[in-house]
């Protein structure tokens, strides 16, 4: 499904800076996957298993922090699932 949404703007000029304002939230976007990626890298270096592998086969008694791990851990997957989500469909747009 595709959905048409119409900024209409005082003058001319006015798309730089909502292009501009777009472009930056992507940026923020992507910094906000790589810090995501980085701390997933560092669980799955931990216990030496992807995150998958952890999402689908692990419960919080196999991590050694426990119930808190397990939260953080799942966490930053689905957050990393959202950023991702959000950057593609901005990155659709036109």
């Amino acid at each position: 499904m595709t959905v048409h949404l119409v900024i209409e703007l005082q003058g001319k000029d006015g798309a730089h800076p909502v292009i501009q304002a777009i472009e930056a939230y992507k940026a923020r976007l992507r910094l906000g996957i790589t810090r995501t990626q980085q701390r997933l890298i560092q669980f799955e270096q931990r216990y030496h298993v992807d995150t998958l592998h952890f999402l689908q086969e692990m419960v919080a008694e196999d991590l050694e922090g426990g119930d808190l791990e397990y939260v953080e851990w799942a966490g930053e997957a689905k957050l990393l699932e959202g950023l991702e989500a959000e950057l593609m469909e901005l990155e659709s747009a036109r």
